[in-house]
């Protein structure tokens, strides 16, 4: 992972690689390449001709699901300020973030193509603050026959993005970056306890 500037032009200072209020991002599991590399190396998602269609998880077994996603927005000092005093005139962003996390985690089929649709079990979006802006996390349960990795760095993406919204009369310099996919689990429902 390339190192990131010491202070952006607005003047705020960045985590260095892979840091975050929320802990660093781990590296890629190797469990995925592995299995990429058995599968011939071929993308789900793109059938023998070469065209994009929906992945067949029918006969899949049903699990019990998890996913967590990280990601963050850097924020002047001055808009910090007005977030932390209750001041931004559009309201509470970090409230609307957390509820638009939450919407946009139920609705993530809608905004990508490929996508199922989840009932989800469980959704929970949290901003820590950072000395320049705002760490976020989103968990995501189900029990399906596909995983919530999309739909919990969709929930980061869209809370980051609504804290933008609301904050950027006072600040047009935010940054997003680092959002990842940081947890996954699967577990089959047999090995419920």
């Amino acid at each position: 992972m390339a190192k990131r500037r010491k202070q952006d032009g607005a003047g705020r200072s960045a985590l260095g690689a892979g840091g975050s209020a929320l802990g660093a991002r781990p590296a890629a599991p190797k469990r995925a390449a592995d299995r990429f590399a058995r599968e011939g190396g071929k993308l789900t998602h793109v059938d023998a001709g070469g065209e994009v269609r929906m992945v067949d998880v029918s006969a899949k077994p049903v699990s019990a699901r998890e996913a967590v996603a990280r990601g963050r927005i850097r924020i002047s000092a001055e808009a910090l300020k007005l977030i932390r005093a209750g001041a931004i005139k559009k309201g509470d962003p970090l409230q609307s973030a957390r509820l638009a996390g939450i919407m946009a985690a139920k609705r993530t089929a809608d905004l990508i193509p490929l996508c199922h649709p989840l009932a989800l079990t469980h959704v929970d979006v949290s901003l820590v603050p950072a000395a320049d802006g705002y760490a976020i996390e989103a968990r995501v349960r189900t029990t399906d026959r596909t995983g919530v990795e999309m739909e919990a760095l969709t929930a980061v993406a869209v809370a980051a993005l609504t804290i933008y919204d609301m904050v950027k009369a006072v600040d047009k310099a935010m940054v997003i970056d680092d959002i990842a996919l940081v947890e996954k689990h699967k577990t089959p429902l047999s090995h419920r306890g």
